[in-house]
């Protein structure tokens, strides 16, 4: 039997290597690449096994696991929303993930996805609006300007050709931050002092809150006819941000509605409330924006084929860059059936 090289060696992507990674792709092409990725995997929607995220949750916040495979990969994210944590300098949301090979069950890939996170879930975003939007849509409000915003805005930008930005957060400190991040970036930003104000003129609305609660960021009076809603905050039971009669006059598309029944914003709706999968628009299947005057709502809460798009997408780049270490997570003894041996070579190896 002839054994491959180094199969306890994992290779594993960090937090610093990611920064990297990205800013040697340069983030609107990362964003584009990763976009182009998950498109080709909601393109074969059907090969993956599908299941909604394992969740514990508690008074706190809530920690994930959101496994998937296509039968040669399988991937899981490890996942967190604790909106608490900023009071105490932490982030809201930290994630890692893992991919492996089916056939031996062996990892591949091991990296950090809290900043991934952020970039998939604003790939995903522009991915949905490309087929929902209104065409030629050059403005963005963007309510919430934590952690999120700033990508979303350039997915918007690198995918959609978004060009203003209309910003508005409860907290203003966190506005001017959004502002003077995106400062260089190419758009024209204006910082408005309400929600109502920030969705004047917008053809493309992405509410991304972080309140873990039932919320009403956006009333039914503040929504005209032809828009597009990225409805992205509203993300685990309990939490929502979309006044129930803007559902109802929008057109609903998600990504697999038996978690989006759970998490979305449809968690108000009756649990036979028709909504439209998103990878049925994407393969044409059925229609995503019809007309000029139908409002779209994309309920996005983030599902496990967008972190498997992700972590193909890392592993894809990894080699050209060499921006990884190999990581000894495996055992592996030279004799399969010799675990404790090894052990005990160890063991002598050390006197």
């Amino acid at each position: 039997m002839t054994r491959a090289p180094d199969l306890n060696l994992v290779p594993f992507v960090s937090v610093d290597h990611m920064m990297k990674l990205v800013l040697t792709i340069g983030t609107e092409r990362f964003l584009t690449e990763l976009a182009g990725y998950i498109e080709e995997d909601f393109k074969r929607w059907e090969s993956f096994d599908k299941t909604a995220r394992v969740a514990a949750h508690s008074l706190d916040g809530v920690i994930e696991l959101m496994p998937t495979s296509d039968g040669t990969l399988y991937g899981f994210k490890y996942v967190n929303g604790h909106p608490k944590n900023i009071k105490d300098g932490r982030q809201t949301v930290t994630a890692f993930g893992v991919l492996a090979d089916v056939a031996t069950g062996y990892p591949v890939l091991m990296t950090e996805m809290t900043i991934l996170t952020a970039l998939r879930t604003a790939a995903m975003s522009a991915v949905a609006a490309k087929y929902l939007a209104p065409k030629g849509s050059e403005t963005m409000a963007i309510i919430g300007n934590g952690a999120q915003s700033e990508f979303q805005a350039m997915a918007f930008k690198a995918i959609l050709g978004i060009k203003k930005l209309r910003l508005y957060d409860i907290d203003p400190v966190a506005t001017e931050k959004c502002a003077r991040n995106l400062a260089g970036a190419g758009f024209e930003i204006v910082k408005c002092t309400s929600a109502q104000d920030a969705v004047e003129g917008a053809q493309i609305i992405t509410t991304v809150t972080a309140d873990k609660q039932y919320a009403t960021i956006l009333t039914d009076n503040m929504v005209g006819t032809g828009v597009h809603i990225n409805a992205v905050g509203g993300d685990c039971p309990g939490k929502t941000e979309l006044h129930k009669d803007i559902l109802t006059r929008s057109d609903i598309f998600v990504e697999y509605p038996p978690q989006t029944r759970i998490e979305g914003e449809i968690q108000q709706l009756p649990a036979d409330y028709p909504v439209i999968e998103l990878w049925e628009v994407m393969l044409g299947h059925t229609q995503g924006r019809r007309d000029p005057q139908q409002i779209t709502l994309f309920d996005s809460v983030g599902f496990a084929i967008e972190d498997f798009s992700a972590l193909r997408y890392v592993r894809d780049r990894l080699k050209a860059t060499g921006l990884y270490v190999d990581l000894d997570l495996l055992a592996d003894p030279d004799e399969p059936r010799d675990l404790f041996g090894m052990l005990l070579r160890h063991q002598a190896a050390m006197v």
